[in-house]
């Protein structure tokens, strides 16, 4: 199997021109606030598409926003990164971790802050990210199972979501009625926002993406988080970094948007030998530990697996049995 790294291999910007066609977010309630990117993220990702940029004008446009700094510092120091050299200023960072991940970085960065500063009455934020950071370890050790972009999975995992907490806030009759009826439903939060509001958060969120000019593959790694299974029999996405992000959004978060996840993640186990729920779970919690985040981790992974694993009810959909998989 191939490595995603070759950029010949998918044609990011078609999928995402044909999965969107018509949508535009002129589809969403005329009020509801979408939320915006720090002016220094729009400028750090439309500067980093020059060829001819250099480290010093990038590091320039960081300096501009106190919190992006501090929050590149922090993570380029970090003991989870394990560099030998540490970095005393945005410059020295950025030379240590590359453009690219340092694009990475930002934009990820810089969309958490975005909606971080947003308030939601259905989403707690605290509990919200670190879903969001469990799926994004597990996303990055799948794509290594898939030979494909463990970097860009784990961004597109850690943002999959990003848009729930404002449409939760802004809409949140319409939430309400998915989270209270959510034993009774097996339908994911997509099927039910397209029934009840005509679009879905999925679609949303990668437009929104798209008008802020991220990266194509970035863009295809939201808009196709919800499609689960079925994305192992895309012909060009199967074995991609948006493929292992689908695969983290069947893992449990506050809203338990796919009801049945977990257990469908471990019918998977059946069919994919290199695939093992629980030793994937225990690794995305030593490495949340690991990041040192200073914030406690009230819901490990690994024990969620092993309740599912001894409680859960068969359940197969069928889906498994179409599925070709490594």
């Amino acid at each position: 199997m191939a490595a995603e790294s070759s950029k010949s291999e998918i044609d990011w910007t078609k999928i995402r021109e044909e999965t969107l066609q018509d949508f535009t977010l002129a589809a969403l309630p005329p009020t509801l606030e979408l939320p915006a990117l720090p002016h220094a993220v729009t400028q750090f990702v439309q500067k980093a598409k020059d060829p001819k940029v250099t480290v010093k004008e990038l590091s320039a446009i960081i300096a501009t926003d106190t919190g992006l700094t501090v929050e590149l510092l922090r993570h380029v120091n970090s003991s989870f990164m394990g560099l030998r050299h540490k970095a005393g200023n945005v410059q020295q960072a950025l030379t240590l971790l590359g453009q690219r991940q340092s694009k990475s970085f930002v934009i990820t960065t810089g969309t958490k802050a975005a909606v971080r500063a947003r308030k939601s009455r259905l989403i707690n934020q605290g509990a919200f990210w670190n879903a969001s950071l469990q799926k994004a370890l597990f996303a990055q050790e799948v794509a290594g199972l898939l030979k494909a972009d463990p970097m860009l999975a784990f961004s597109g995992a850690l943002l999959q979501d990003y848009l729930l907490p404002v449409v939760t806030n802004e809409l949140l009759e319409a939430y309400i009625q998915f989270v209270d009826a959510r034993h009774e439903q097996p339908v994911d939060i997509c099927e039910f926002e397209r029934g009840a509001l005509g679009w879905d958060h999925a679609t949303a969120a990668a437009s929104l993406a798209h008008r802020w000019h991220l990266p194509d593959d970035l863009v295809c790694c939201i808009l196709f988080h919800h499609y689960g299974l079925r994305i192992l029999a895309h012909p060009e996405l199967k074995r991609s970094a948006a493929a292992a992000v689908a695969l983290s959004a069947l893992l449990p978060d506050q809203l338990r948007q796919h009801l049945n996840g977990l257990d469908i993640l471990q019918k998977l186990e059946q069919k994919w030998g290199a695939f093992s729920l629980q030793d994937l779970a225990e690794t995305v919690d030593r490495k949340q530990e690991e990041l040192g985040l200073g914030v406690r981790n009230d819901f490990p992974l690994a024990r969620r697996c092993r309740t599912a694993a001894s409680d859960a009810a068969a359940y197969n959909d069928g889906t498994l049995n179409k599925v070709a998989v490594c």
